[in-house]
Formats: structure tokens, sequence, C-alpha cells
């Protein structure tokens, strides 16, 4: 039916004749009755599919916010003074849209607001799919609090003619960006550890362990990371829909002294495939994965693809005493073979109730399975479950928590299953999920257009100020060596 309003007395204004629709706005990004953090930069977006005019009004209570054009783009300083008058309610929003000279009003949706903020600065690796190139390679930041961002580290700073790198597995400890490590790999390879202003690269590689630290795990108060040491392979897929297959020939757990520059091995059974630590918040516990599988052959390679639907990870743990900086014996946490099913990336919450880790139905490289999807442990009943409140259709892979434990960044496939994007979910202390929103850009098309995807997203306290060609000058010099030791000196 046709309705007549009266004009808002404000600028720009609504339209004053239009259709009611009993569906709400297909919009892209999806932002509908999501829950966004109190200090997020505006959510924009426009119509999912091409129409002539759009028109948005945001309310709160008697304060409004008006905004039209080809896509909805609140300013910060306007959406700010919304959102504060929206803690721990909802923004409602209604959307107009013009096609062939004809408004329709949308069946209204909410922004919910929630008091708990979100730690301001996140960073990732930019990287083109690998079936693509990794010549081109970033470690970046953003601002979430806006829309800035800027680059931590360039691959192409250390990159020659016919000597590319490539960067991976950047971490920080406690979310301290003056506390950071990244890896280089090939040309002018090593690990660059940055701690309190001061730089060094480690060449991490030693006889007595398999190969240098990858997937590393800062210890929460000790000057100590673990990191999985992993003969890696990958083969690319012609008809399979998990276009590429990364997987691991051996790999063993190693924990390195950042102070006394020692490396020494935690696990390294030949018959176990160990990956992927992390640390519980007192720092008492590492969590890890672990397949079993024992070769018949001399070619692991080829033999770990052939049977690679076997290759099951389960969860484990180990207990660890900071004094003496020693581990006990493994435990089980998750069974996932049981289920045949496959369990990577366990990760902690800070405040140790909730354990949250992705599943495929075999190997250790979800990222490029369809079926990647995320689960949580209550820790405190042991009980696990399917997060089926934020998973989707596609794939579901790398994970992080925000310092006060309310939010998770993942990176998911959801949208067009070939780019990985950050997305973040709030959770409550009961363990209850909101739906998940996409990080928010200044133009909403922006991630249409992009052709990068979005790895490893980390939360930070504030921004890494170390220059990226400081980075490089240091990865253009000579590798310290680790020294190798049986155990870590107290």
């Amino acid at each position: 039916m046709s309705i007549t309003m009266v004009a808002v007395a404000c600028q720009p204004r609504l339209p004053e004749s239009f259709t009611e629709s009993n569906k709400q706005p297909d919009i892209y990004p999806d932002y509908k009755d999501v829950t966004v953090p109190v200090n997020m930069a505006p959510l924009t977006f426009e119509m999912a599919n091409t129409v002539e005019q759009m028109v948005a009004r945001f309310s709160v209570g008697d304060e409004e916010l008006i905004c039209d054009g080809n896509k909805i783009q609140p300013g910060r300083d306007d959406w700010q003074q919304l959102v504060s008058k929206a803690v721990g309610k909802s923004i409602g929003v209604e959307v107009y849209a013009r096609n062939d000279g004809q408004w329709t009003k949308f069946k209204p949706f909410n922004i919910y607001v929630s008091k708990d903020s979100i730690d301001p600065y996140l960073s990732y690796r930019l990287i083109y799919p690998s079936y693509v190139s990794y010549e081109e390679l970033t470690i970046s930041q953003r601002c979430l609090e806006n829309y800035d961002e800027s680059v931590i580290y360039d691959n192409i700073l250390c990159s020659e003619e016919g000597k590319g790198q490539c960067i991976n597995c950047h971490n920080y400890q406690q979310y301290n960006p003056r506390r950071m490590q990244f890896h280089a790999r090939q040309n002018m390879g090593g690990t660059l550890i940055a701690y309190d202003g001061k730089m060094r690269k480690i060449n991490m590689k030693n006889d007595s362990i398999l190969s240098a630290g990858v997937y590393p795990a800062w210890h929460p108060s000790l000057n100590l990371i673990v990191y999985s040491t992993n003969n890696t392979g990958q083969t690319f897929q012609v008809t399979d829909p998990n276009k590429i297959e990364v997987f691991d020939t051996e790999s063993d757990l190693i924990a390195y002294d950042v102070e006394r520059n020692e490396v020494t091995n935690i696990e390294n059974d030949t018959t176990e495939l160990e990956v992927f630590p992390t640390w519980s918040p007192d720092g008492k516990t590492l969590y890890y994965c672990s397949a079993h599988f024992d070769y018949n052959g001399a070619q692991h390679g080829k033999e770990i693809i052939r049977r690679r639907k076997e290759v099951k990870y389960n969860i484990y743990r180990k207990s660890f005493d900071p004094q003496t900086k020693t581990f006990g014996e493994r435990e089980l946490v998750f069974d996932a073979a049981a289920l045949d099913m496959s369990a990577t990336l366990p990760r902690v919450s800070p405040d140790g109730r909730w354990l949250v880790f992705t599943t495929g139905k075999y190997g250790v490289f979800h990222i490029w399975h369809r079926d990647g999807d995320l689960w949580a442990i209550d820790l405190k009943t042991n009980t696990p479950r399917p997060l089926r409140e934020i998973n989707s259709n596609d794939t579901e892979s790398y994970h992080s928590w925000s310092s006060n434990g309310r939010w998770l960044v993942f990176s998911s496939r959801r949208y067009d299953g070939e780019y990985t994007r950050p997305f973040f979910a709030h959770v409550d202390g009961n363990g209850r999920w909101s739906k998940p929103f996409e990080l928010p850009c200044s133009d909403p098309d922006y991630h249409r257009q992009f052709m990068k995807c979005y790895n490893v997203p980390e939360f930070m306290k504030g921004p890494v100020d170390v220059r990226p060609q400081d980075f490089a000058d240091v990865l253009k010099g000579e590798a310290i060596p680790v020294k190798y030791v049986p155990k870590l000196s107290r």
C-alpha cells in the first residue's frame, strides 16, 4: 500500500511517499540484528542489488541519524554520538530504497550495542589465494575504531629478482604490540623478534630440532615462546572442491627462551604430528594438537597425500611449571578422531572458561576445507559443541580472542567461498553468542572488490610503531644462531 508521511525537518530527508515491504532489506554486508562493541567504527552498507538511491534512519529514543546516497556511510562523530546513547540497548534501522523512481520502505532491524569494548587494533596477513601468488604479501594492522590501515611489514622490502620472501605467523605477548615476532622464509629468512624496542633476527634451525619454528605461542608472563616445527607440503587439486591440501609430513613442539636464545624439544614422537600450541591464560597449561600417523614406506609426502583422509588431529594439553620451566605428561582434551573429525587451532578465552577450535573431516589446514567449522568446549564441564550460531555453510578457520574475552575474531569465506574476511562475534559470560558481523569498511563495497585474503587475525592493544623499513633492515642482517639445550634453564 502507498503511505504519505510528514517530511522530517532535517537533511537528508526521508521519502514522503513509499510502498512498505514486509521483508527486511537485503544489505551487504549483512549487519541486520548484529551486536557490536561500543567503540567499533561505523557500520556502512549498501543494498545487495543495485538501486537508484538509499535512505537509512538510525534511531535511539529521541536521537536519530539519517543518511542517504547509493551507499549508507555514517560519519564517525555522528555514529559515536548515536552509539553512546545505545549502550546496552539497540539502534533501530529503517531502510528505504528507490528503483524505477519508486521508493520502498523495508521492515526495520536492530543493531545491538554491547557495553563490552573491543581491542582497538587488529593485525592480519594480506595475501592473494595461494593458488595465485604470494609475491605481494604484507602483515598489516587496522584501527577498529576507525578505518585506518597501515603496513607493519611488506615482503617486497626483502625480495629480489628471482629471490622472493614469504612472511607469516605474527604473534604478540599478551596483546602487546611492542612484544612481537614473525617469521620470514626463503630469501633473508629468519625469525624476527621485537621486544620493548629491541629487535633481533634469529636462525631457529638446528640439527637437534626438526626445522625452524612456526605457529608461535608466547607465554603470558615468561619470555618464552613455544613453536611447532614442521616439514610442510601442499598439493593443488583439480576436481576436489577443496582446491589446496596443505599437510605436514613431520611436526614436533619446541620451546624457545627469548632471553637466553636457547631452544629445546617438548614433543618429538616420530609417530605423532604435533602442531598449533597455545597457552592457558595463567600460563600453567599448554594446549596443542596431535595426530597419530604410522608410515608404511619411505616416501612420506606421497603417502600422507594418498592417505590424507586418515589424518585426524586431537587436542591435548600438558601442565607447565613456570618456576622450573618443566612440562608434564600429555593429557587428551578432545578426541576428535573418535567422532571421525580432525580438530586444530585451540584457543583459550582470557577467563579460562572456553576453548574454541576449528574442526574438519580430516587434516591440519582447515582454512582450505569448505567443511571447516568452529567448536567450543566449556572447560568447567568439559562439554564440546559446534558453534552453530556463528558458523556458515563455508569455511570458518583461524580465530583469536579479544583481551577481555568478550569478542572472537575469525576468518570466514561465507560470502563468496574464495576470500577469507575477518568476522566478529560477541559472547557473554554464559556462552551465548551473537550473530557475527564483517569488519566494517568506509566503503561497504570494499571487500567485494578486494582480491586478497585476511589470514591470522590477531587483536592488539595498540599499533605496532616500528617502521616496515626498520624490520627489513634487521632481516637483511645476519641471523643469530639458536643454541640447543636438553632442557630449559631455570
